[in-house]
């Protein structure tokens, strides 16, 4: 009997999850057959893998040794999928993820101009915080994904797309209380007056550095789960945020009591760019998918400027 590229999934599964009953759910089988396969390479192999424990399992000075193998092994088998899968450059099935604050303002255009492009492509999205996709990326379940630079992160590389400007957002009044854009800067906002998006958004840490200001800051609001939500609450009164320039027309279109104003130059700004792994074959199709989210954000950013001039 051989080792078989399904039982170092399966092993992997269980490495991670540390739990039989968990592992067996993410790779979507029944828990007695992940049981079986485990034991079968470990015949193969000939060792225990795993301390098998009340509560959950552990790898064994073989299992560890014999992960390190097998990560290779399939970190190699994806390269060699994806080797095939983009021989023709943007084409076939792309598996791409998109931050929330960013993909339902940059997903309509991009994936309209992806179909114009192939309309054969396969194009599955993924929305999901930043922690959450850098992980996909990572395990291989996302070929690339759009978010907020820089990605401090071991073997990833990274393409610039565009700079997002930030906006403050408010009701009329509430704006017109802080004075002159033309002196409006984000250190100068009282605590007291900010909502943000809840933890786990990358927008909420940018928006916390611009302004100055220390996550545990009590008088900070920090608990909407979307744009929409605080764009709502913003156009209600309820204080002042900071509003992504691509997602601006939009959610102010959304919340008519909703106003904006430009900061005083040098105006905040968030880097977006697109993620990679930086072993997975690259021999075009990242460029040409970089390159229409460049066209497609660019073009949000430019009627963004028009509709609030600088």
């Amino acid at each position: 009997m051989s080792v078989t590229l399904r039982q170092l999934q399966y092993f992997q599964a269980l490495a991670e999850h540390r739990h039989f009953g968990r592992a067996a759910e993410a790779v979507h089988i029944s828990q007695p057959a992940l049981s079986v396969q485990i034991r079968e390479l470990e015949a193969t192999l000939g060792g225990a893998l795993v301390e098998r424990q009340a509560r959950e399992v552990r790898l064994t000075p073989f299992g560890r040794r014999v992960l390190d193998q097998a990560m290779r092994v399939l970190n190699e088998v994806r390269a060699l999928e994806e080797t095939a899968r983009w021989k023709g450059g943007l084409s076939g099935r792309l598996a791409l993820g998109v931050i929330p604050t960013i993909a339902p303002y940059l997903l309509p255009g991009a994936l309209a101009a992806l179909r114009a492009r192939d309309i054969h492509l396969d194009v599955q999205v993924q929305e999901a915080k930043t922690v959450r996709l850098l992980e996909a990326l990572k395990s291989g379940q996302l070929d690339a994904a759009v978010m907020a630079l820089p990605v401090i992160e071991d073997g990833l590389v990274a393409e610039p797309l565009f700079e997002d400007r930030f906006l403050l957002a408010g009701t009329q009044a509430q704006l017109a209380a802080l004075g002159s854009a033309e002196t409006l800067r984000p250190t100068a906002l009282r605590p007291a007056q900010l909502l943000l998006l809840e933890d786990g958004h990358c927008l909420t840490d940018q928006a916390l550095e611009v302004c100055g200001q220390g996550r545990g800051h009590a008088q900070i609001n920090m608990g909407a789960s979307s744009l929409a939500t605080l764009t709502r609450l913003v156009a209600a009164g309820f204080g002042l945020t900071l509003m992504p320039e691509m997602a601006a027309l939009a959610e102010r279109q959304a919340a008519p009591g909703m106003h904006l104003m430009r900061f005083t130059a040098p105006e905040p700004f968030r880097t977006i760019g697109l993620v990679r792994r930086a072993s997975s074959v690259d021999d075009g199709w990242f460029s040409d998918l970089a390159e229409v989210l460049r066209r497609t954000g660019s073009q949000l950013i430019q009627t963004a400027r028009a509709d609030q001039p600088q």
